[in-house]
């Protein structure tokens, strides 16, 4: 059978291309999938599309995508814990037409998520789901998180879900602040105002936040951020920085005033067992769908646009060349002729 792909050769060209799978290949422990939804991770992507990812796996060809919804067509003679006709979350996958994974690998979507689209977002929301969790936050503390893409947008909603008040947001892009707000942030503020930090004071009764989320990627961002959170406050680094270009006086702004930096990669969250402050990938899938079911975190706001993978090389150009770019791109498989 063929299966279509989307392949970026050299930095920022990124075309949709075809392989050959044969079906009779697949092993006992395995399931065929047939992807529905996949989201771009446009911060990530655009990193290493365009070869500026500071990972020393960086590489070409790179098969971006990582996020996506489907179904199982097809399992192995040793899978027990999924039908063929199953819904699942699609995780580590790639934006591809079909996807081999291990079945212990797969999440099967609960009965009652029906929004496959809304169920694509589940690893990508996964990210953020860690990183505020692992802020350990009380109902009524304050929070900011600092740079409003898809996982910013995210964990806005998250830290609702979770009791902050208020709950801050800040991105230089006026649009993602007012989509913020309507998310549910209290206050959504522009971090080159020259006054951006009397502001948040101002919102935080003079004490700055309790806990902030990262998500920018950006060392001057996190260098703004040890200013305005609280002494003995955290701050969760959800952002992957690629350039460390801003210096930090850790005496003055971490060590004295007791700031908790906390790493929150998720491929340093637990595999089997879930604990307080950080659960595992599959918990955290079984949660956000719960939410995304029920509205409580809302998906259709953050969609920007819905596109063939025919057009792939068009919107990683986008990608890589706009300074913002657009939260929530999904690539719709059954558009593809």
């Amino acid at each position: 059978m063929k299966i279509q792909c989307i392949v970026a050769d050299a930095p920022g060209n990124a075309v949709l291309k075809t392989e050959e799978y044969d079906p009779a290949s697949l092993e006992k422990d395995e399931v065929l999938l047939k992807d529905r939804y996949s989201v771009i991770s446009a911060g990530t992507e655009r990193a290493w599309i365009s070869g500026r990812s500071n990972n020393p796996s960086q590489r070409f060809p790179f098969y971006p995508g990582y996020s996506a919804s489907g179904e199982v067509i097809a399992a192995g003679s040793g899978v027990t814990s999924l039908n063929v006709g199953d819904k699942v979350v699609i995780a580590w996958g790639g934006h591809r037409s079909h996807t081999v994974k291990k079945a212990s690998e797969v999440l099967r979507i609960p009965d009652d998520m029906h929004d496959m689209l809304a169920a694509a977002f589940t690893h990508i929301a996964s990210f953020p789901m860690l990183g505020v969790r692992r802020l350990r936050l009380e109902i009524g503390e304050s929070v900011m998180v600092a740079g409003l893409g898809l996982l910013g947008l995210l964990a806005v909603q998250i830290a609702v879900c979770s009791g902050a008040v208020p709950v801050i947001a800040a991105d230089f892009d006026p649009a993602r602040r007012k989509l913020a707000l309507d998310l549910g942030a209290d206050t959504a503020l522009d971090p080159s105002a020259p006054d951006f930090i009397d502001q948040v004071l101002s919102a935080t009764g003079g004490k700055g936040v309790s806990a902030a989320v990262e998500v920018t990627g950006n060392a001057s961002a996190l260098k703004q951020a040890l200013k305005y959170t609280a002494g003995q406050g955290r701050i969760s680094l959800l952002g992957c920085t690629r350039i460390s270009d801003a210096p930090i006086d850790f005496y003055r702004d971490v060590h004295c005033p007791g700031i908790t930096l906390i790493g929150s990669h998720t491929f340093n969250r637990p595999k089997f067992e879930s604990r307080p402050g950080q659960w595992t990938e599959h918990d955290d899938y079984l949660t956000f769908l719960k939410l995304a079911a029920r509205r409580r975190i809302r998906i259709d706001p953050l969609v920007s646009e819905i596109v063939s993978p025919e057009h792939a090389h068009g919107v990683y150009s986008r990608l890589v060349s706009e300074k913002t770019p657009p939260p929530g791109i999904i690539f719709d498989w059954d558009m593809v002729s």
